[in-house]
């Protein structure tokens, strides 16, 4: 019996509250899983009244009684603590010094009150223990213990309803009916004489105690009966919490976890004379008892094995399942809290609860942010690997690219909410955005490489259909050599212009880019154009001496001639200058558009029809005919030709 009771000293005669003794004491009964499910009884009176002997008879502890050989003195020193056997719920025993000790001295009343009053604070059930022959007696042993009770309670601000179990010892013959209402008046006068606070100045016994009056025979004399009445009155303690129980009001019932840490604070505010709100303790407690137990879970949560293996594996890559996982083990951290801490005090229980919820989270925030930068990356280059082989089989095109887009922006969605947490929602949103720029950026890019590479495409195609037609118009150099080079730039150009035109229907660009585009290539027509005749005005010296040559020096059918004396060289020769005039004139001026001039007339007028006798530098005329800055109708055209000194050289050739 006394290993099963666990009997322990809570408070030492000096008044030292033993910590370490009440902690294994706690583990030993295991308290700690109760939660509000127990009871604490404790028991107060005169000195050597068979105090620890009731609670060992009633309870089945082991507390020291009193040896009536060695006469009476003090047993019990301090407060003890045991554990009821076999009644439930768990029910706590507190044995009390006694009051009226002559070892303490008739003025050291200041242990009794402390006793008292952390008594009163802690216990459900406190049993008054009284003698008989007391009842009705003014100068009664009980009456400076219960004015000590009363004052104590008024005391406390917001008390909770405690009964008061008076047990009348060694009964005589007057039966109980008569004795309890002398008892109650007693009580009753007691009350009513004790100081009271001003908001309890017409409070009534009732509110602040349940009051119940037992009787018990002597034990010395009647041991049989003795035991048969407590055997009864045990009875009464069985479920004493449940509703209609012996217990009083458990509105500030501290949660069993919490028993050790409230018993300790009530002792240190009692022994430096503090006064006692009990629902201020409650709270109090909660405080530091949730508080204690979310840092227990927080250090739980950072030791889990499995959040370790997660954590080291996000570091590296990303991890499927990652949501579902961790909320599971947050539920569980989260689950352990609330199974610990529910019958704390409701507001502080929720407060703390949100704190180590924030706690948590904030521990797996870098991961998930980590593992979001993972699946990002993974995201992204997924997509342009299908991007990139998309474009090699089928070309670039704006919708399909779209919709690549779109199907992996849909996989980041799916893998962000296989990621998600369930007991937060974070908002995965910037980085989807930033994913979205990436793959938009990537598309730019492919955009404009295959942009430049089609615009190079039809440059080439363009180039290619213009060049050498154009050298051959330019070679033949007759009067129709302008108008079908214009004509052939033009179909030309409207042809590849047009593809061009159609292709980048795939691209979806702006009306503006694609008229810039188009624009390029034609320009790039014109650039062919002119570039190939500056490049045949660059030979002109040559071919009009070739020219010349050739016609001066070959007949009608290109046969060599035969000089015999009668040609007419004047003739020959002016045929072969006119022909060479021909292509200087045709290489003197760029005509791309249809603007009608007279550059051959006045070519002709001045290197071949006006030969003047006696003149030899036409520089020194005062109008030259052969400036291109004198030519009418050609100002504005592009010059291959464009100096009176250039054409002077080829005049004399």
């Amino acid at each position: 019996m006394g290993d099963a009771c666990f009997s322990t000293q809570l408070i030492d005669g000096d008044g030292v509250f033993n910590v370490s003794g009440l902690d294994n004491f706690m583990k030993e009964v295991k308290l700690g899983e109760c939660g509000l499910s127990y009871a604490v009884v404790s028991i107060m009176g005169p000195q050597s009244s068979g105090k620890s002997t009731l609670l060992n008879h009633l309870f089945g502890t082991n507390f020291r009684e009193m040896d009536a050989f060695k006469g009476r003195s003090q047993t019990t020193k301090g407060i003890w603590l045991a554990k009821a056997q076999n009644i439930e719920p768990c029910t706590l025993v507190m044995d009390l010094e006694g009051t009226d000790g002559r070892e303490r001295g008739e003025d050291d009343t200041a242990f009794e009150k402390q006793s008292a009053l952390f008594a009163l604070a802690v216990s459900d059930i406190v049993l008054i223990n009284m003698w008989c022959h007391d009842i009705g007696r003014e100068q009664a042993a009980n009456k400076p213990l219960l004015k000590t009770v009363f004052q104590v309670m008024m005391r406390l601000f917001s008390p909770r309803k405690t009964t008061l179990l008076f047990v009348i010892r060694d009964k005589s013959k007057t039966p109980l009916e008569n004795l309890e209402p002398i008892l109650r008046e007693d009580i009753q006068k007691i009350w009513d004489a004790v100081p009271k606070p001003h908001a309890h100045k017409e409070t009534p016994l009732s509110e602040f105690f349940n009051v119940e009056v037992v009787a018990l025979s002597s034990y010395e004399e009647k041991e049989e009966l003795f035991k048969e009445q407590v055997s009864h009155l045990r009875a009464r303690f069985q479920h004493s919490i449940a509703p209609g129980g012996l217990a009083g009001d458990r509105r500030g019932v501290v949660p069993a976890s919490g028993f050790s840490f409230s018993s300790q604070q009530f002792w240190k505010i009692i022994k430096e004379n503090k006064d006692l709100d009990l629902p201020a303790h409650k709270v109090m407690v909660a405080t530091v008892r949730c508080e204690e137990i979310g840092n227990e879970k927080v250090a739980s949560f950072t030791a889990d094995e499995e959040w370790q293996q997660f954590e080291e594996a996000i570091q590296h890559d990303y991890v499927p399942g990652f949501g579902k996982k961790l909320s599971s083990i947050l539920d569980r951290c989260l689950s352990e809290y609330d199974m610990e801490a529910i019958y704390f005090d409701e507001g502080v229980r929720t407060s703390k609860r949100q704190q180590l919820e924030s706690k948590l989270l904030q521990l797996v925030n870098p991961a998930y942010q980590l593992l979001l930068g993972h699946l990002r990356t993974r995201t992204l280059e997924a997509f342009k690997e299908s991007f990139d082989k998309a474009l090699t089989k089928e070309g670039f095109a704006a919708a399909a690219a779209r919709n690549c887009m779109q199907t992996f922006l849909e996989q980041f969605d799916k893998g962000s909410e296989d990621a998600a947490i369930q007991q937060v929602k974070w908002d995965p949103s910037k980085v989807k955005d930033k994913l979205k720029r990436d793959m938009e950026a990537h598309v730019a890019s492919v955009r404009n490489a295959k942009l430049s590479e089609l615009c190079a495409k039809y440059e080439a195609q363009l180039t290619k259909a213009l060049a050498e037609p154009v050298e051959a118009l330019l070679d033949s150099a007759s009067e129709d050599t302008w108008p079908a080079i214009r004509k052939l730039l033009q179909r030309e150009t409207k042809a590849v212009v047009s593809g061009l035109e159609s292709a980048l229907s795939a691209f979806e660009l702006d009306e503006a880019s694609e008229k810039d585009l188009l624009a390029k290539l034609e320009n790039h027509g014109r650039s062919v154009v002119e570039s190939k005749a500056k490049e045949e005005a660059g030979r002109v010296l040559i071919r009009m001496k070739d020219r010349f040559s050739t016609l001066f020096s070959r007949d009608a059918d290109s046969m060599p001639r035969v000089w015999t004396g009668k040609e007419d060289i004047k003739a020959i020769t002016k045929t072969a200058r006119s022909a060479s005039m021909k292509l200087l004139a045709t290489l003197a001026a760029i005509r791309l558009d249809e603007d009608v001039d007279n550059i051959e007339n006045t070519l002709s007028l001045a290197l071949v029809d006006t030969a003047r006798p006696g003149t030899t530098d036409r520089s020194i005329q005062s109008f030259d005919p052969l400036a291109s800055s004198s030519w009418e109708r050609v100002r504005n055209m592009p010059h291959l030709c464009s100096s009176a000194e250039g054409l002077k050289q080829i005049s004399s050739a």
